[in-house]
């Protein structure tokens, strides 16, 4: 094989390599946006699912915190604040949350209903600084049945 052939094949090779080179970095300019969004959008919906179960949990709680007071204000206060409690332990403390807690009448068996809402915002994720979504629950939890309604001491 003669010289200026094999300088033209090692030429020929080279070009070759540096046009693979090119297309592969195209090809991850192309893609990288798209893994990136799908990695956040992850992260986002694990937020809002993590959301949804603190306010189901502030609800329910509190809900049943309502139930177990002996008057229909205290019913209302130990429900937000035991709400409020559970709302720390699964960190939805950016100031939106929401709590209702309304007792009926608290007679035996009588309905608490505790309503708690959350909005989960995605500011801090790139890609996803737009999104904004809202969680909501709603609990009703009955007064026990059988509970005596007599305060601590024996004396109304």
């Amino acid at each position: 094989m003669s010289a200026p052939a094999a300088s033209r094949r090692d030429l020929v090779a080279g070009s070759c390599l540096r046009a693979q080179r090119g297309n592969a970095l195209v090809e991850t300019a192309l893609v990288l946006p798209l893994l990136l969004l799908l990695a956040f959008g992850v992260i986002g919906v694990g937020r809002i699912v993590q959301a949804q179960m603190g306010v189901s949990a502030v609800a329910r709680e509190a809900a049943r915190a309502g139930a177990l007071a002996n008057g229909s204000a205290e019913a209302a206060a130990r429900g937000i604040v035991r709400g409020e409690e559970v709302a720390t332990g699964y960190r939805l403390t950016n100031g939106s949350l929401e709590l209702t807690v309304a007792p009926d009448s608290l007679a035996r068996g009588a309905p608490v209903r505790a309503r708690a809402s959350y909005e989960v915002v995605l500011d801090d994720l790139p890609l996803l600084g737009w999104a904004r979504f809202t969680v909501v629950s709603d609990h009703v939890e009955r007064t026990d049945l059988y509970r005596s309604r007599w305060p601590v001491g024996g004396q109304l």
